[in-house]
């Protein structure tokens, strides 16, 4: 069955609390620093080829929030922040990831992630076309 995971959580997003609130949007404040706009307040999907599995999609928030999604598992929000002008980091699962921005702009996001054991994995995005519908996954 398809599902359409973006509508539902735009929707969904100030339901949780996680959208900035009116002030700081007219503002302009954010709890945590942005490399430029077409980092944040854009749905990425991890590239085919990169994930063995369609549809992983990841959000960051200028609030500070970070959104993980896919088709097949339940999402999951972290904290995230800019550690650098090129890297960032979030919690997940009681543990800090560190990433290292590879590539930046309007279509596509790499990053380098530094993993436990100095394992070094890259992930790539594709900004998600809208409207955007996961596969039929097979059972």
């Amino acid at each position: 069955m398809f599902r359409q995971f973006v509508p539902a959580i735009a929707l969904a997003l100030p339901l949780l609390g996680v959208a900035p609130s009116l002030a700081q949007q007219a503002e302009g404040m954010t709890s945590a620093p942005m490399i430029g706009a077409s980092l944040t307040e854009k749905f990425w999907v991890q590239s085919e080829e990169d994930a063995g599995l369609p549809g992983s999609m990841v959000l960051f928030l200028s609030e500070g929030t970070m959104l993980q999604d896919s088709c097949w598992e339940t999402y999951r929000l972290s904290n995230w922040q800019m550690t650098g002008e090129e890297s960032l980091s979030w919690e997940e699962d009681t543990m800090t990831i560190e990433a290292d921005i590879v590539e930046l702009n309007e279509a596509e996001l790499i990053l380098s992630l530094h993993l436990v054991g100095g394992e070094v994995v890259e992930k790539r995005y594709t900004a998600s076309p809208v409207p955007f519908v996961c596969p039929d996954m097979p059972r």
